[in-house]
């Protein structure tokens, strides 16, 4: 028995019957041979973490653009954050922790440069419209490595329902869509608190008081209070009255965060940067990369204009746009 086939059993004996498991796996859209260490869902959180689109997440806005404090998160701390807390809840119900670690390393691949300015502003430009979501199955499945990352049909799910209306079909793929909520109403939270959009008095009482005064405590009760809701049950949600509080909370910071505040205040330039980079390289393809080059065969410049402005990292664009459109000083050497 090899030591794949030692996890594969392992999770048989010890995963909750609800839990996805390695060895039913549905596939991958190329079969591959197992790895004699791995299980599947193993393989697949590995080749995310070295992905090149998982280390430009590092510079990428997740509400404060190109935030020169160090403590403020940015799309890779949020990352991580998904994955740590979705990692306990699937601990706590016997799920498939690999399973979510991949889908929850995975799941915002996707995302453009400046957050969900980028996402409205490619929306609006791309003939196709453009969701990050369906954006970070394409980077795992078409644009990483050249040729995707070949993943299993269950990370895949995940990472395209994480968002959005429909969901996942594994109890795994359900708890990091709960989890991201959770993640950022809470980092968010305590983002603006540190940057002075909001103060603890600002904070809607009803709901820090039923969810607790700090960071900490806000998390701690929501994860507890998904796990209770969800032990032993073939779906995942938090209870009603936390689902509730959340939904609350959560428009509470668009009307006091995500729209019109402080945070915002650098959008609009960086709407502009993005739709003026996505013109131009339209009408100039010759400037993409070779390997974008070589796809544009098959998919179209336009898609893979997209493609490349949507893979930036915030600091790559702005570089990109200065380059191109900022006049340069004449020096004179003597």
């Amino acid at each position: 028995m090899c030591i794949r086939e030692r996890t594969e059993r392992f999770e048989r004996e010890m995963l909750s019957p609800y839990a996805a498991f390695s060895d039913a796996s549905r596939g991958r859209p190329v079969t591959e041979e197992p790895c004699m260490v791995r299980a599947a869902f193993q393989r697949d959180r590995d080749r995310i973490i070295h992905s090149k689109g998982f280390r430009r997440l590092k510079h990428k806005t997740q509400v404060f653009i190109i935030p020169e404090g160090d403590h403020f998160r940015t799309r890779l701390t949020h990352t991580l954050e998904v994955a740590q807390i979705s990692r306990t809840v699937a601990r706590a119900l016997r799920l498939n922790e690999d399973l979510t670690e991949a889908i929850a390393l995975g799941h915002d691949l996707g995302h453009t440069p400046f957050g969900h300015a980028g996402e409205e502003v490619l929306n609006e430009i791309f003939p196709l419209g453009f969701r990050h979501n369906e954006q970070s199955l394409r980077v795992v499945d078409l644009l990483e490595d050249g040729s995707g990352l070949n993943l299993t049909h269950e990370v895949r799910d995940g990472i395209l329902n994480h968002t959005g209306p429909d969901c996942p079909f594994t109890l795994e793929g359900q708890v990091v869509k709960i989890c991201d909520r959770i993640a950022y109403i809470n980092h968010d939270i305590d983002d603006a608190l540190r940057a002075g959009i909001l103060t603890p008095e600002k904070l809607p009482a009803d709901y820090i008081d039923a969810l607790g005064k700090t960071h900490r405590e806000r998390i701690n009760k929501m994860v507890l209070d998904l796990i209770d809701n969800s032990q032993e049950k073939d779906h995942i949600a938090l209870s009603p009255v936390m689902q509730h509080v959340t939904d609350k909370l959560r428009t509470f910071m668009f009307e006091n965060v995500y729209i019109g505040s402080e945070a915002k205040q650098e959008e609009g330039k960086a709407k502009h940067v993005i739709k003026f980079l996505y013109e131009y390289l339209n009408g100039h393809p010759g400037l993409l990369p070779k390997e974008y080059l070589r796809k544009a065969r098959d998919m179209g410049e336009v898609r893979v204009v997209c493609d490349y402005i949507a893979g930036m990292t915030d600091r790559y664009a702005i570089t990109m746009f200065t380059d191109l459109f900022v006049p340069r000083s004449f020096r004179i050497f003597e």
